[in-house]
Protein backbone atom coordinates (compact mmCIF):
# COMPACT_ATOMS: atom_id res chain seq x y z
CA UNK A 1 0.00 0.00 0.00
CA UNK A 2 1.46 3.62 -1.02
CA UNK A 3 2.03 5.48 2.11
CA UNK A 4 0.89 9.63 1.81
CA UNK A 5 4.24 10.43 2.14
CA UNK A 6 5.25 8.36 -0.70
CA UNK A 7 2.03 9.82 -2.32
CA UNK A 8 3.10 13.89 -2.13
CA UNK A 9 7.07 12.66 -3.12
CA UNK A 10 5.30 11.38 -6.43
CA UNK A 11 3.24 14.80 -6.75
CA UNK A 12 5.86 16.25 -6.35
CA UNK A 13 8.07 14.89 -9.01
CA UNK A 14 5.74 14.97 -11.17
CA UNK A 15 5.43 18.95 -10.71
CA UNK A 16 8.79 19.39 -11.02
CA UNK A 17 8.91 17.16 -14.31
CA UNK A 18 9.81 19.42 -17.64
CA UNK A 19 10.79 21.99 -15.02
CA UNK A 20 7.27 24.15 -16.23
CA UNK A 21 6.00 26.98 -14.27
CA UNK A 22 2.37 26.64 -13.34
CA UNK A 23 0.43 29.24 -11.48
CA UNK A 24 -3.46 28.38 -9.95
CA UNK A 25 -5.18 32.04 -9.05
CA UNK A 26 -8.14 31.68 -6.50
CA UNK A 27 -10.29 34.66 -6.74
CA UNK A 28 -13.93 34.72 -6.78
CA UNK A 29 -14.00 37.54 -9.05
CA UNK A 30 -13.47 36.51 -13.33
CA UNK A 31 -12.30 39.69 -14.09
CA UNK A 32 -8.73 39.07 -12.02
CA UNK A 33 -8.74 35.91 -13.34
CA UNK A 34 -8.94 37.28 -17.14
CA UNK A 35 -6.69 40.06 -15.77
CA UNK A 36 -4.03 38.09 -14.44
CA UNK A 37 -4.24 35.54 -17.60
CA UNK A 38 -3.32 38.14 -19.87
CA UNK A 39 -0.29 39.47 -18.15
CA UNK A 40 0.90 35.70 -18.46
CA UNK A 41 0.04 35.28 -21.76
CA UNK A 42 3.05 36.37 -23.66
CA UNK A 43 5.26 33.69 -20.91
CA UNK A 44 5.19 30.96 -22.53
CA UNK A 45 6.71 28.35 -19.96
CA UNK A 46 4.13 29.65 -17.45
CA UNK A 47 1.03 27.29 -17.37
CA UNK A 48 -2.44 29.12 -16.02
CA UNK A 49 -5.23 28.47 -14.42
CA UNK A 50 -8.18 29.76 -12.87
CA UNK A 51 -10.77 28.78 -9.54
CA UNK A 52 -13.07 30.78 -8.94
CA UNK A 53 -14.80 28.59 -6.76
CA UNK A 54 -12.43 28.32 -3.44
CA UNK A 55 -14.36 25.25 -2.19
CA UNK A 56 -12.82 23.48 -5.10
CA UNK A 57 -9.33 25.36 -5.09
CA UNK A 58 -8.07 21.93 -2.91
CA UNK A 59 -9.13 19.51 -5.56
CA UNK A 60 -7.67 21.77 -8.55
CA UNK A 61 -4.71 22.48 -6.88
CA UNK A 62 -3.97 18.38 -6.72
CA UNK A 63 -4.54 18.26 -10.11
CA UNK A 64 -2.93 21.11 -11.54
CA UNK A 65 -0.05 20.92 -9.32
CA UNK A 66 1.00 24.74 -9.26
CA UNK A 67 4.61 25.83 -8.53
CA UNK A 68 2.81 28.70 -6.85
CA UNK A 69 -0.62 29.74 -5.84
CA UNK A 70 -2.38 33.34 -6.31
CA UNK A 71 -4.82 33.70 -3.62
CA UNK A 72 -7.41 36.17 -3.24
CA UNK A 73 -7.72 37.35 0.57
CA UNK A 74 -11.40 38.43 0.67
CA UNK A 75 -13.88 36.39 -0.77
CA UNK A 76 -17.46 34.88 0.06
CA UNK A 77 -18.03 31.75 1.87
CA UNK A 78 -14.26 31.21 2.36
CA UNK A 79 -11.85 33.48 3.38
CA UNK A 80 -8.20 33.51 1.88
CA UNK A 81 -6.80 33.29 5.13
CA UNK A 82 -8.81 30.00 5.91
CA UNK A 83 -7.47 29.12 2.84
CA UNK A 84 -3.82 29.60 3.94
CA UNK A 85 -4.79 27.27 6.71
CA UNK A 86 -5.88 24.53 4.66
CA UNK A 87 -3.18 24.70 2.13
CA UNK A 88 -0.77 24.08 4.87
CA UNK A 89 -2.63 21.72 6.38
CA UNK A 90 -3.12 19.56 3.49
CA UNK A 91 0.53 17.33 2.81
CA UNK A 92 -0.25 18.26 -1.67
CA UNK A 93 -0.01 21.95 -0.86
CA UNK A 94 2.21 22.37 2.35
CA UNK A 95 5.03 23.25 0.61
CA UNK A 96 3.88 25.05 -2.45
CA UNK A 97 4.70 29.23 -2.47
CA UNK A 98 1.67 31.23 -1.60
CA UNK A 99 1.11 34.77 -2.74
CA UNK A 100 -1.74 36.27 -1.43
CA UNK A 101 -3.22 39.03 -3.44
CA UNK A 102 -5.17 41.16 -1.60
CA UNK A 103 -6.46 45.23 -1.81
CA UNK A 104 -5.85 45.97 1.64
CA UNK A 105 -2.34 47.51 2.97
CA UNK A 106 -2.80 46.82 6.58
CA UNK A 107 0.03 45.73 8.39
CA UNK A 108 -1.76 43.43 10.86
CA UNK A 109 -3.54 41.88 8.22
CA UNK A 110 -0.27 41.24 6.35
CA UNK A 111 1.17 40.03 9.41
CA UNK A 112 -1.49 37.45 10.27
CA UNK A 113 -1.02 36.25 6.34
CA UNK A 114 2.73 35.94 6.85
CA UNK A 115 1.67 34.18 9.89
CA UNK A 116 -0.40 31.32 8.63
CA UNK A 117 2.69 30.65 5.99
CA UNK A 118 1.82 33.22 3.10
CA UNK A 119 5.03 33.41 1.19
CA UNK A 120 4.60 37.08 -0.27
CA UNK A 121 1.80 39.70 -0.43
CA UNK A 122 0.56 42.02 -3.05
CA UNK A 123 -2.00 44.60 -3.58
CA UNK A 124 -3.88 43.86 -6.82
CA UNK A 125 -3.61 44.21 -9.03
CA UNK A 126 0.37 44.62 -9.27
CA UNK A 127 2.23 46.04 -12.52
CA UNK A 128 2.45 42.77 -15.30
CA UNK A 129 6.35 42.92 -14.49
CA UNK A 130 6.13 42.70 -10.95
CA UNK A 131 3.96 39.49 -10.94
CA UNK A 132 5.67 38.15 -13.19
CA UNK A 133 9.01 37.88 -11.44
CA UNK A 134 7.35 36.53 -8.07
CA UNK A 135 5.57 34.18 -9.63
CA UNK A 136 9.25 33.38 -10.98
CA UNK A 137 10.95 33.52 -8.09
CA UNK A 138 8.61 31.55 -5.70
CA UNK A 139 8.20 29.17 -8.67
CA UNK A 140 12.20 28.36 -9.30
CA UNK A 141 12.14 28.07 -5.56
CA UNK A 142 9.99 25.38 -5.48
CA UNK A 143 10.87 23.53 -8.54
CA UNK A 144 14.49 23.74 -6.96
CA UNK A 145 13.17 22.12 -3.55
CA UNK A 146 11.19 19.36 -6.30
CA UNK A 147 14.43 18.57 -7.96
CA UNK A 148 16.49 18.30 -4.34
CA UNK A 149 13.26 15.47 -3.13
CA UNK A 150 13.71 14.13 -6.24
CA UNK A 151 16.88 13.67 -6.19
CA UNK A 152 17.25 12.38 -2.27
CA UNK A 153 14.41 9.73 -3.24
CA UNK A 154 16.48 8.33 -5.79
CA UNK A 155 19.77 8.63 -3.88
CA UNK A 156 17.36 6.35 -1.10
CA UNK A 157 16.12 4.47 -3.85
CA UNK A 158 19.44 3.47 -4.70
CA UNK A 159 20.85 3.06 -1.35
CA UNK A 160 18.07 0.33 -0.27
CA UNK A 161 18.69 -1.21 -3.37
CA UNK A 162 22.83 -1.58 -2.63
CA UNK A 163 21.64 -2.69 0.82
CA UNK A 164 19.60 -5.40 -0.87
CA UNK A 165 21.95 -6.57 -2.74
CA UNK A 166 24.77 -6.40 0.06
CA UNK A 167 22.68 -8.06 2.25
CA UNK A 168 21.81 -11.05 -0.71
CA UNK A 169 25.81 -10.77 -1.40
CA UNK A 170 26.20 -11.96 2.45
CA UNK A 171 23.88 -14.12 2.49
CA UNK A 172 25.83 -15.85 -0.45
CA UNK A 173 29.24 -15.67 1.21
CA UNK A 174 27.50 -17.02 4.76
CA UNK A 175 25.99 -20.13 2.82
CA UNK A 176 29.74 -20.86 1.05
CA UNK A 177 31.37 -21.32 4.62
CA UNK A 178 32.33 -24.82 5.84
CA UNK A 179 30.22 -27.00 8.44
CA UNK A 180 31.99 -26.94 11.53
CA UNK A 181 34.12 -29.79 12.11
CA UNK A 182 34.19 -32.38 15.37
CA UNK A 183 36.35 -35.21 16.49
CA UNK A 184 40.07 -35.49 15.91
CA UNK A 185 39.95 -32.56 14.34
CA UNK A 186 37.83 -29.31 15.87
CA UNK A 187 36.36 -25.94 14.38
CA UNK A 188 34.44 -23.14 15.35
CA UNK A 189 33.85 -19.79 13.83
CA UNK A 190 32.11 -16.45 13.51
CA UNK A 191 31.72 -14.40 10.82
CA UNK A 192 29.99 -10.77 11.26
CA UNK A 193 29.60 -8.92 7.77
CA UNK A 194 29.68 -5.62 7.87
CA UNK A 195 26.97 -2.86 6.99
CA UNK A 196 29.24 -2.41 3.40
CA UNK A 197 30.39 -5.89 3.35
CA UNK A 198 33.53 -6.56 3.03
CA UNK A 199 36.11 -9.15 1.18
CA UNK A 200 36.83 -11.44 4.04
CA UNK A 201 36.46 -15.63 3.06
CA UNK A 202 37.53 -18.26 4.39
CA UNK A 203 37.65 -22.42 4.81
CA UNK A 204 38.84 -25.70 5.35
CA UNK A 205 38.84 -29.01 3.80
CA UNK A 206 40.28 -32.18 3.49
CA UNK A 207 42.59 -32.91 0.67
CA UNK A 208 43.02 -36.42 1.57
CA UNK A 209 42.87 -38.51 4.90
CA UNK A 210 45.55 -36.90 6.38
CA UNK A 211 46.16 -33.38 5.16
CA UNK A 212 43.64 -30.47 6.52
CA UNK A 213 43.90 -27.40 4.41
CA UNK A 214 43.05 -24.15 6.25
CA UNK A 215 42.36 -20.65 4.58
CA UNK A 216 41.55 -17.17 5.48
CA UNK A 217 41.22 -14.21 2.98
CA UNK A 218 39.78 -10.40 2.67
CA UNK A 219 39.91 -8.72 -0.23
CA UNK A 220 40.65 -5.08 -0.11
CA UNK A 221 37.44 -2.49 0.08
CA UNK A 222 34.01 -3.36 0.48
CA UNK A 223 31.02 -4.02 -1.53
CA UNK A 224 29.73 -6.88 -4.03
CA UNK A 225 32.92 -6.61 -6.28
CA UNK A 226 35.14 -7.30 -3.09
CA UNK A 227 32.47 -10.31 -2.39
CA UNK A 228 32.75 -12.05 -5.70
CA UNK A 229 36.58 -11.88 -5.78
CA UNK A 230 36.17 -13.43 -2.36
CA UNK A 231 34.36 -15.96 -3.36
CA UNK A 232 36.14 -16.68 -6.88
CA UNK A 233 39.33 -17.21 -4.97
CA UNK A 234 37.51 -20.01 -1.94
CA UNK A 235 35.94 -21.34 -5.53
CA UNK A 236 39.61 -21.83 -6.78
CA UNK A 237 40.87 -23.11 -3.55
CA UNK A 238 37.71 -25.28 -2.83
CA UNK A 239 37.99 -26.77 -6.55
CA UNK A 240 41.84 -27.04 -6.89
CA UNK A 241 42.10 -25.61 -9.83
CA UNK A 242 45.11 -24.17 -9.74
CA UNK A 243 47.40 -25.64 -12.65
CA UNK A 244 50.74 -27.90 -11.62
CA UNK A 245 50.01 -26.74 -8.26
CA UNK A 246 50.39 -28.89 -5.19
CA UNK A 247 47.42 -27.85 -2.78
CA UNK A 248 49.85 -29.58 -0.17
CA UNK A 249 52.09 -26.90 -0.29
CA UNK A 250 51.08 -23.71 1.06
CA UNK A 251 54.17 -21.73 -0.88
CA UNK A 252 52.53 -22.98 -4.00
CA UNK A 253 48.92 -22.33 -3.73
CA UNK A 254 49.91 -19.00 -2.57
CA UNK A 255 52.32 -18.14 -5.99
CA UNK A 256 49.48 -19.72 -7.81
CA UNK A 257 46.81 -17.61 -6.89
CA UNK A 258 49.14 -14.40 -7.12
CA UNK A 259 49.18 -15.52 -11.00
CA UNK A 260 45.65 -16.01 -11.45
CA UNK A 261 44.37 -12.77 -9.10
CA UNK A 262 46.80 -10.30 -10.59
CA UNK A 263 45.60 -6.59 -9.68
CA UNK A 264 45.60 -5.34 -13.56
CA UNK A 265 42.76 -8.59 -14.50
CA UNK A 266 40.46 -7.77 -11.02
CA UNK A 267 39.67 -3.85 -10.87
CA UNK A 268 43.46 -3.16 -9.44
CA UNK A 269 41.66 -5.70 -6.32
CA UNK A 270 44.16 -6.97 -3.91
CA UNK A 271 43.94 -9.45 -1.04
CA UNK A 272 45.85 -11.15 1.87
CA UNK A 273 45.67 -14.64 2.76
CA UNK A 274 46.92 -17.26 5.09
CA UNK A 275 46.69 -20.74 3.97
CA UNK A 276 48.23 -23.59 5.44
CA UNK A 277 47.73 -27.76 5.87
CA UNK A 278 47.51 -29.63 8.76
CA UNK A 279 49.75 -32.83 8.71
CA UNK A 280 47.76 -35.83 10.79
CA UNK A 281 50.29 -38.24 10.68
CA UNK A 282 53.34 -36.19 11.45
CA UNK A 283 51.23 -33.56 13.60
CA UNK A 284 52.50 -30.80 11.87
CA UNK A 285 51.17 -27.79 10.48
CA UNK A 286 52.97 -25.95 7.23
CA UNK A 287 52.01 -22.52 6.36
CA UNK A 288 52.25 -19.54 3.96
CA UNK A 289 51.24 -15.76 4.17
CA UNK A 290 50.19 -13.15 1.56
CA UNK A 291 50.13 -10.37 3.87
CA UNK A 292 47.66 -11.35 6.31
CA UNK A 293 47.75 -10.76 10.08
CA UNK A 294 49.32 -13.59 11.79
CA UNK A 295 47.19 -16.25 13.61
CA UNK A 296 47.69 -16.81 16.90
CA UNK A 297 48.59 -20.45 17.99
CA UNK A 298 48.19 -21.54 21.76
CA UNK A 299 50.08 -24.64 22.30
CA UNK A 300 51.41 -26.46 25.44
CA UNK A 301 51.51 -29.67 27.37
CA UNK A 302 48.28 -29.16 28.35
CA UNK A 303 45.64 -26.57 27.97
CA UNK A 304 46.48 -24.80 31.80
CA UNK A 305 50.42 -24.64 30.26
CA UNK A 306 49.92 -23.73 27.04
CA UNK A 307 51.39 -20.10 25.42
CA UNK A 308 50.00 -18.15 22.91
CA UNK A 309 52.69 -17.69 19.46
CA UNK A 310 52.23 -15.14 16.97
CA UNK A 311 53.24 -16.51 13.81
CA UNK A 312 55.39 -14.92 11.35
CA UNK A 313 54.51 -12.75 8.92
CA UNK A 314 55.98 -13.09 5.78
CA UNK A 315 54.97 -12.88 1.90
CA UNK A 316 53.10 -10.03 0.20
CA UNK A 317 49.57 -9.30 -0.92
CA UNK A 318 47.80 -11.45 -3.53
CA UNK A 319 47.73 -9.99 -6.66
CA UNK A 320 50.68 -7.24 -6.41
CA UNK A 321 53.63 -8.88 -8.02
CA UNK A 322 53.26 -12.00 -10.63
CA UNK A 323 56.76 -13.45 -9.45
CA UNK A 324 56.36 -12.82 -5.67
CA UNK A 325 57.66 -16.11 -3.50
CA UNK A 326 55.87 -17.02 -0.34
CA UNK A 327 58.19 -18.94 1.86
CA UNK A 328 56.46 -21.27 4.08
CA UNK A 329 57.34 -22.54 7.42
CA UNK A 330 56.67 -26.13 9.29
CA UNK A 331 55.54 -26.18 12.90
CA UNK A 332 55.33 -28.81 15.01
CA UNK A 333 52.39 -29.27 17.52
CA UNK A 334 52.59 -30.24 20.94
CA UNK A 335 49.84 -32.28 22.71
CA UNK A 336 47.11 -29.28 23.09
CA UNK A 337 46.92 -26.97 20.33
CA UNK A 338 44.09 -24.32 19.15
CA UNK A 339 44.64 -21.93 16.47
CA UNK A 340 42.95 -19.11 15.58
CA UNK A 341 42.65 -16.87 12.01
CA UNK A 342 41.17 -14.62 11.92
CA UNK A 343 41.15 -10.64 9.63
CA UNK A 344 41.82 -7.09 10.72
CA UNK A 345 38.37 -6.22 10.93
CA UNK A 346 38.02 -8.01 14.68
CA UNK A 347 40.76 -5.83 15.70
CA UNK A 348 41.18 -2.64 14.03
CA UNK A 349 37.92 -1.19 15.95
CA UNK A 350 37.58 3.06 16.60
CA UNK A 351 37.23 3.46 20.43
CA UNK A 352 35.38 5.97 21.62
CA UNK A 353 38.28 8.23 22.25
CA UNK A 354 38.99 8.27 18.32
CA UNK A 355 42.13 5.34 18.67
CA UNK A 356 42.40 2.25 17.44
CA UNK A 357 42.43 -1.01 19.15
CA UNK A 358 45.23 -3.33 18.49
CA UNK A 359 46.71 -6.32 17.31
CA UNK A 360 48.08 -6.79 20.49
CA UNK A 361 44.92 -5.85 22.55
CA UNK A 362 43.13 -9.04 20.74
CA UNK A 363 45.72 -11.06 21.59
CA UNK A 364 45.39 -10.17 25.16
CA UNK A 365 41.95 -10.48 24.89
CA UNK A 366 42.39 -13.78 22.96
CA UNK A 367 44.18 -15.54 25.66
CA UNK A 368 42.57 -13.96 28.90
CA UNK A 369 40.82 -16.82 30.84
CA UNK A 370 38.32 -15.08 32.22
CA UNK A 371 35.84 -15.21 29.32
CA UNK A 372 32.29 -15.21 31.63
CA UNK A 373 31.78 -18.80 30.36
CA UNK A 374 31.06 -17.95 26.90
CA UNK A 375 33.44 -19.71 24.44
CA UNK A 376 36.98 -18.27 23.14
CA UNK A 377 35.53 -16.61 20.04
CA UNK A 378 32.40 -15.22 21.49
CA UNK A 379 34.39 -13.40 24.60
CA UNK A 380 36.68 -11.81 22.61
CA UNK A 381 34.08 -10.75 19.25
CA UNK A 382 32.04 -9.67 22.23
CA UNK A 383 35.06 -7.60 23.93
CA UNK A 384 36.12 -6.16 20.68
CA UNK A 385 32.79 -5.08 19.86
CA UNK A 386 31.82 -3.46 23.45
CA UNK A 387 35.38 -1.54 23.26
CA UNK A 388 34.01 -0.12 19.82
CA UNK A 389 31.79 3.08 19.38
CA UNK A 390 28.67 1.32 18.46
CA UNK A 391 27.17 -2.49 18.05
CA UNK A 392 28.00 -2.49 14.34
CA UNK A 393 31.80 -3.63 13.73
CA UNK A 394 33.57 -1.34 10.35
CA UNK A 395 34.96 -4.30 8.60
CA UNK A 396 33.91 -7.40 8.20
CA UNK A 397 34.87 -9.97 11.08
CA UNK A 398 35.83 -13.24 9.78
CA UNK A 399 37.64 -15.35 12.93
CA UNK A 400 38.06 -19.09 12.74
CA UNK A 401 39.43 -21.58 15.75
CA UNK A 402 41.17 -24.94 15.17
CA UNK A 403 41.39 -27.40 17.88
CA UNK A 404 44.05 -29.85 16.95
Amino acid sequence: MTSRGEAVATQLAAAGSGHRMRVLLVDDQPMIGEAVRRMLMSETDVDFAYCSDPTKAMELAAEFRPTVILQDLVMPEIDGLTMLRFYRANPLTREIPIIVLSTKEEPKVKAEAFTLGANDYLVKLPDPIELTARIRHHSRGYIAQIERNEAYAALKQSQERLAEELSQAAKYVISLLPERLSGEVATDWQFIPSVELGGDAFGYHWLDTDHLALYLLDVCGHGVKAALLSISAVNVLRNQTLVATDFRSPSEVLAGLNKVFQMERHNDMYFTMWYGVYDKQNRQLTYANGGHPPPILIAGPTEETADAVRLSQSGTIIGAFPEALFPQETRKLPRFSRLYLFSDGVYEVTKPDNTLLTYKDFMSILTDSERGGRSTIEHAVGTMRAAGRGDQFEDDVSIVEVTF
